[in-house]
Order: structure tokens, then C-alpha cells, then sequence
């Protein structure tokens, strides 16, 4: 497995956000994470990220134990993720928002940086390269140079996408990549997500509430409700679930 967590529980005072939410992922797969909206969806995101410490639950990622690890330190092994509320380095251009990720790698220390020293050169150089091939894959190139503000909200996607990649993952997370697209938009989207996966060698696992989408892209899927899980399949188990159909329609609406 790439990653596995078990038991993951985050509880705030009164509320408990997600409820022992188990996850396996496999190389290679596109897994999606879906539910109504205040599931839990999100939590479970920061929790494998550790944006939140989670209250109980194991996270192995690559063979090695992350629990409470730092988000710096879980992202440098190769767990990188977008948001659900774009989180762009607005007055940069979209070349440098890039070339920001990247930089996590980076080995020069402080007088390399200072005195241009030949090893800060050379790894600004391949980080400016390894930048602009990615805005090539996500079809953002001609615009390296504008402020990443002044971008459309499609492209301000495909910008977070671009930047979650300069970390090098092996485990990609998005956090309703198609959200304010339109059906084209989707689409193109759902090509470029199955290439990145096949050029990259990635693993995928995604939040989205467009479900056409993640019926047509997603191999296996699982479902959150009130931070609990209730289904876990394919897209067509999921697709004809009574609980599923129960957590999104409603009870009367199921026994229509």
C-alpha cells in the first residue's frame, strides 16, 4: 500500500468530525472521497496531512509511521495535496508559485544563497526547468508570467495542480479539483488527472461533489456521512447504494 490509515478520529469538544475512518490505497489507483457536505471529507484531507492532529488513528505512508508528523515533513516524503479554497500565492507570477513549491527540496543552505554560489545556481536552474515543464503538462505555459491573481478560476485549478506536483509526490490529494468548472472544463480536467497519474506514477485520491465526474474517473470509491464511513466500491456499487442514496436524497427520497 502507499498509504494506510486506521482508526482516524478527530473529535472537537462536542463534535466528532470523522469517526475511525479507515483508508487503503493502492499504487497507482484514483480513489475518490465523497459524501454530503459537512462529512468530513475535508477533515480527513488535513488529517493525512497533518494540517490537524488527529485525537485517535495510525497513518503509514510508504512503510513509515507520519502520525504527528509535521505538514513540511509529511509533504518532502511525497504526500502533496490542493484545497477546496484555492491557496495561490496571488501577486506571484504563475511561474513563481511553482517554483515556490519546489523549493522543498531544495539543498542549498544560506551563504550559498547569499553569495550565488555555483550549488544554489545550479538547483535554481533545475527548479526553474523542472517548474516550467509542469505549467507545460497542465496547459498553463503561455501564461508563466502573469499574476497567478489574474488568472481565470479554471486555471487557478490547474495552477494548484501544477504546484502540488513541484513537491515530487507519490500520493497526490485534490480537494474538488473540478469546483466552478464547466462540463468542457470537467472533462479536460478528467483527461489531465488520468495523464499526470500515468506520467508521474501516481496514486490519487480525490474529493469532489461533481459526480459525474467522479463516476467516470475514480476506480474505487469510498463514502463519508456525519464522518463515519458507509460504502466503499466501485462506481456502479456506489452508484445503486441505498445508504448512499439515503445520505445524498434523504430518507422519503430513497423510498420513492
Amino acid at each position: 500500500m502507499i498509504l494506510e490509515a486506521i482508526n482516524l478520529t478527530k473529535r472537537y469538544k462536542g463534535l466528532t468530525a470523522v469517526d475511525s475512518f479507515c483508508l487503503k490505497i493502492e499504487p497507482g489507483i484514483i480513489r475518490g472521497l465523497i459524501g454530503p457536505n459537512g462529512a468530513g471529507k475535508t477533515t480527513v484531507f488535513n488529517l493525512l496531512t497533518s494540517l490537524v492532529q488527529m485525537t485517535e488513528g495510525q497513518i503509514t505512508f510508504l512503510g513509515q509511521d507520519i502520525t504527528g508528523k509535521r505538514p513540511d515533513e509529511v509533504a518532502k516524503l511525497g504526500l502533496s495535496r490542493t484545497f477546496q479554497n484555492i491557496r495561490l500565492f496571488k501577486k506571484l507570477t504563475v511561474l513563481e508559485n511553482v517554483m515556490v513549491a519546489a523549493q522543498i527540496h531544495k539543498k542549498y543552505g544560506f551563504f550559498s544563497t547569499v553569495f550565488g554560489l555555483p550549488q544554489f545556481l545550479r538547483e535554481e536552474r533545475a527548479i526553474k526547468e523542472t517548474s516550467e515543464h509542469l505549467l507545460e503538462v497542465v496547459g498553463l505555459a503561455h501564461l508563466r508570467d502573469q499574476q497567478a491573481k489574474n488568472l481565470p478560476y479554471g486555471d487557478q485549478r490547474r495552477l494548484e495542480i501544477a504546484r502540488a506536483l513541484a513537491v515530487s509526490p507519490k500520493l497526490l490529494l485534490l480537494d474538488e479539483p473540478a469546483a466552478g468548472m464547466n462540463p468542457q472544463e470537467s472533462i479536460e480536467l478528467s483527461e489531465m488527472i488520468r495523464e499526470i497519474r500515468q506520467q508521474f506514477n501516481l496514486s490519487i485520491l480525490l474529493i469532489e461533489h461533481d459526480m459525474p465526474f467522479v463516476m467516470d474517473l475514480c476506480e474505487k470509491i469510498q463514502v463519508l456521512n456525519y464522518g463515519k464511513l458507509i460504502a466503499e466500491g466501485t462506481p456502479e456499487e456506489i452508484r445503486t447504494n441505498p445508504d448512499v442514496i439515503k445520505a445524498y436524497l434523504g430518507r422519503a427520497a430513497s423510498h420513492a
